[in-house]
């Protein structure tokens, strides 16, 4: 399951709105650049540097950032924002990325787990 086209965040315009607002968080894996958003839901964007390594490098970090925010999905405020992915992230293991992941959204307070 891939996060849905309408929770993606792809214009330049909208990322110059989240940098612009200035209000980031961040971990030594991760910053979360954040800007309350109009919509009903969360966007998302997740942007890896040249700095991390090749094209395969970048997209599989990409592709494990994505699937430890998905199961995070349904406790996501309405926010948009963009995940910055930081040196070391590419030689994480999954739990490991997943587990700092969840750890900045948290101290973003993006993530709040609902008290069932």
């Amino acid at each position: 399951m891939a996060i849905k086209k309408a929770l993606r965040i792809k214009k330049k315009i909208d990322f110059d709105k989240i940098f612009s607002a200035r209000k980031s968080t961040a971990n030594k894996k991760f910053v979360v650049y954040q800007l309350p958003s109009e919509t009903t839901h969360f966007r998302a964007a997740i942007s890896v540097s040249k700095k991390l390594g090749n094209a395969v490098t970048r997209n599989r970090v990409k592709r494990l950032v994505r699937h430890a925010l998905m199961p995070l999905s349904d406790n996501l405020s309405q926010t948009d924002f963009v995940i910055v992915c930081r040196k070391g992230v590419e030689t994480l293991p999954f739990d490991e990325v997943q587990k700092n992941l969840t750890h900045v959204l948290k101290v973003a307070k993006i993530y709040q787990k609902s008290e069932i």
